[in-house]
C-alpha cells in the first residue's frame, strides 16, 4: 500500500451515496472504511452490486454513541470523513420524528466532537437537504443565501445538524463543511423512495400487460408536487469535490431544473410503452401534511466554484434506472 494514498471514512456506506461515494474514491486510489451500525450483519448490497465490497474496510459505529465513533476514527485515521449516516426519508420522519431527530443530529454533533479530539485536521463533509428550504417562491429559486423553512421532523434536523457544522467551522476551526443536496436517485435507490416506486411498478405493469396478466395500480400521493432530480454518482462526485477546496464552504447541490412528480411517473411509464393515466391512482391518504409544492434551485456557485454541474437530466435518470432494474430482473 502506497504510504501516501489517502485515507477516508464513509459514516452510513450501505446507502445510495455511500456506495457510488466508495466507488469514486477508489477509483482515485483511495483506502476506503465504511461504517454501519453492524457492519458484520448488514448486506451492503449497493456495494455488492458495484462490485466493490471486498475492497472496503467495514467497521461497526454506532453514530449515536460518542465512544463507537471515537474508536471508528482511531481505527481509520481518515484524511477525509463524509457522514452520509442517518434517517433518510422525510416520509417516514414524521412516523418517528425522535428516531430522525437523534440519528441525524446527535451522530454529527459526535463526529464533529470527536473530530475535534481525534483527528483535527481531518476533512469532514455532511449530507445536507434541500428539503431544509421547505417550498421557494415562484421565480426565487434556493442558493446559499437562502433561509431555511423546514417543513417536516427530517428537514429540522437536518437545519440543526447543517448549524453544528457551520459552528464547528467558525468557532472551532475545522474543516467542515455541508452539501445541501437535492433529489438524486439511482438504481441503488431502496423501493421507500417514490422515485423507485414508480420505477419498478411501471416495469412490472409493463410485464403484466405483456404477458396478459392482470395489473395493479400504482398509489401515488400529490402529483403536483416539483422538484429537482438528479443522478446521484454525480452528486458524490460535489461531496468530494467540496473536501479538495483550499476552505470549507457549504454548496447548493442540484440540477436547476424543476419537474412535476407527474411528469416523472409520464415518463417513466411512457419509456416502457404505457400510458401513465390508465395504470396510477392519486390516492388522497398518501398526501403529506405540509409538503412543499414546488422546490426551485439555483446550484450556480457549485458551478463557478467546484467546476460542478450536473449532466443527466431527469429522462436520461429514468432510463438508466429502467435499464439497470430490468437487468436485474433477467439476472
Amino acid at each position: 500500500m502506497p504510504i501516501n494514498m489517502k485515507r477516508s471514512l464513509i459514516c452510513g456506506i450501505s446507502g445510495q451515496d455511500g456506495a457510488y461515494l466508495a466507488q469514486l474514491l477508489l477509483s482515485r486510489g483511495y483506502q476506503v472504511f465504511g461504517t454501519s451500525r453492524d457492519a458484520v450483519n448488514t448486506k451492503f448490497e449497493g456495494l455488492s452490486r458495484l462490485g466493490i465490497l471486498s475492497q472496503i474496510q467495514l467497521i461497526s459505529m454506532e453514530p449515536t454513541e460518542i465512544q463507537s465513533v471515537h474508536r471508528a476514527l482511531m481505527t481509520s485515521n481518515p484524511d477525509e470523513i463524509y457522514n452520509l449516516s442517518g434517517q433518510s426519508s422525510v416520509g417516514l420522519s414524521f412516523e418517528r420524528p425522535q428516531e430522525t431527530m437523534v440519528s441525524i443530529v446527535d451522530a454529527t454533533k459526535n463526529l464533529l466532537d470527536a473530530i475535534q479530539l481525534v483527528k483535527p485536521n481531518a476533512r469532514f463533509f455532511n449530507a445536507g437537504s434541500g428539503e431544509c428550504f421547505g417550498g421557494t417562491p415562484p421565480n426565487q429559486p434556493a442558493d446559499e443565501n437562502t433561509s431555511f423553512n423546514p417543513q417536516s421532523p427530517y428537514a429540522v434536523a437536518k437545519v440543526q445538524a447543517y448549524q453544528l457544522v457551520k459552528g464547528a467551522r467558525e468557532n472551532q476551526g475545522l474543516f467542515a463543511c455541508t452539501g445541501i443536496l437535492f433529489n438524486h436517485e439511482s438504481p441503488l435507490r431502496s423501493t421507500k423512495f417514490v422515485t423507485q416506486k414508480i420505477i419498478q411498478a411501471a416495469i412490472k405493469i409493463a410485464d403484466d400487460v405483456k404477458e396478459g396478466r392482470p395489473s395493479e395500480r400504482l398509489h401515488l400521493g400529490n402529483l403536483a408536487i416539483r422538484r429537482d432530480w438528479g443522478w446521484a454518482p454525480e452528486y458524490v462526485e460535489a461531496m468530494w469535490l467540496m473536501l479538495q477546496q483550499p476552505q470549507a464552504e457549504d454548496f447548493v447541490i442540484a440540477t436547476g431544473q424543476t419537474y412535476s412528480l407527474q411528469e416523472f411517473v409520464q415518463m417513466a411509464f411512457s419509456q416502457v410503452g404505457l400510458d401513465w393515466q390508465d395504470y396510477v391512482v392519486v390516492d388522497q391518504s398518501l398526501f403529506r401534511v405540509n409538503e412543499a409544492m414546488v422546490i426551485e434551485v439555483d446550484p450556480s456557485k457549485a458551478r463557478r466554484v467546484l467546476g460542478w454541474m450536473a449532466q443527466k437530466n431527469m429522462s436520461q435518470l429514468i432510463s438508466l434506472m429502467i435499464a439497470s432494474e430490468c437487468s436485474q430482473n433477467v439476472h
